[in-house]
């Protein structure tokens, strides 16, 4: 896709709205650290689930669920979210901050009985990994995160029933199928929820949260129709959807084994399957040889080139590449189509009105935080001081 000369910038869910849904969150771990197995098969490992850890024993420890949303920037520069079947469209990692959220699974822990610290949680071959080591691994500062999250969590919600305000299953199913639009597809969504390591679950909690801050901020928020129209004005381009093909790639060494390829797909031979079996792309053959939908500049020029001079379902010559020799079909085709000002009014309003929440949400939370009577007894030190905090 060419590079737009202006990016819409009106960002739900940006660093004022991170920091208010993830007061005190855990950030996303840059590398996590595998337990080293040897090299031998995965039967000689046995590993007791944390699930299983933290419901054997209640007093001794309890299973969090933290959410921390994606930042923005990292999902534009990733790629892993942007393949949405609309050309990589800038509208769909605008639209992410109803919000992908990475999951990390916290044991909150109470100091254990002294007779279970060398409790084992897994043997790497026989050899022993105790609950002592499992928990020294997890920071204080990670598990009070964890609590600041949940804190404001309950704040949120019990304001939102001081003032009589709902989310329904129906306002969450709407922006759901708000972002699937966005992806270009139900699946499309469900894949870059897998790929970023959560559930439709945790993705509808998430939404519920946000959902519930704009209502209760809304008395506070004014989009008028003037801004709406400006930012279209000023961004039209993002909005705008490039010419693009949807293609699928057989990679081969030689020009003679292209060319024994068509020949097969000539014959009647499904192209999935072949290129499955001898594809050297291993991207691509894992998909059957699909490259989802891409627009001119994504790809390398000589496949570019020759897949948008294809018709749906045509099938190229032998295409010298830099990997070889290329058979390319095109399974599918979207036209370029410029936006207009109706079709992207309410994608617009929208966004601004969660640019605004994301604007006021520190200081909102402040607020319930002064009015809030907090005890705070988690320790992770050997003494049992608690600590309180307390405002009138």
């Amino acid at each position: 896709m060419e590079d737009k000369d202006k990016e819409l910038e009106i960002v739900p869910g940006g660093q004022a709205e991170e920091d208010a849904l993830t007061e005190g969150s855990v950030d996303t771990p840059a590398e996590e650290k595998p337990v080293e197995t040897g090299g031998t098969a995965a039967e000689d490992t046995e590993t007791q689930p944390l699930e299983e850890i933290a419901n054997e024993e209640e007093t001794e420890s309890e299973s969090l669920t933290v959410m921390a949303p994606v930042h923005d920037e990292s999902i534009k520069e990733n790629g892993s979210l942007s393949n949405n079947g609309n050309g990589g469209s800038n509208k769909v990692w605008l639209f992410t901050s109803l919000a992908l959220v990475v999951v990390l699974i916290i044991v909150l822990v109470k100091p254990p009985f002294a007779t279970n610290k060398a409790e084992a949680v897994a043997t790497v071959n026989g050899v022993e990994i105790s609950k002592d080591r499992l928990y020294e691994e997890l920071s204080s500062a990670t598990k009070q995160s964890a609590l600041d999250q949940l804190i404001m969590e309950e704040l949120v919600n019990q304001e939102a029933v001081k003032q009589s305000v709902e989310v329904t299953e129906s306002d969450i199913d709407a922006e759901v199928a708000d972002l699937e639009k966005s992806f270009g597809s139900k699946e499309a969504l469900d894949s870059a929820l897998v790929s970023n390591g959560m559930s439709m679950e945790v993705l509808r909690e998430n939404i519920q949260l946000k959902l519930l801050m704009t209502k209760l901020l809304e008395p506070q928020i004014t989009v008028t129709d003037d801004e709406v129209k400006q930012t279209f004005e000023d961004y039209k381009s993002s909005f705008d959807t490039p010419e693009q093909v949807r293609a699928s790639l057989i990679v081969v060494a030689t020009e003679e084994e292209a060319n024994d390829v068509i020949k097969q797909l000539k014959e009647g031979k499904d192209f999935a399957e072949l290129a499955a079996s001898v594809s050297l792309d291993e991207y691509t053959k894992a998909n059957g040889g699909d490259t989802d939908f891409f627009a001119r500049g994504e790809q390398e020029e000589a496949i570019e080139e020759a897949a948008f001079a294809l018709a749906k379902d045509e099938i190229s010559e032998a295409v010298k590449t830099s990997g070889g020799y290329t058979v390319i079909k095109v399974t599918d085709r979207i036209e370029a189509h410029s936006a207009t000002y109706e079709e992207e009014k309410d994608y617009i309003r929208k966004t601004l009105v969660s640019n605004q929440v994301s604007e006021l949400s520190n200081s909102w939370i402040e607020g319930l935080r002064s009015n809030a009577t907090i005890t705070n007894t988690f320790t992770d030190s050997s003494d049992d001081e608690a600590n309180t905090e307390a405002a009138e």
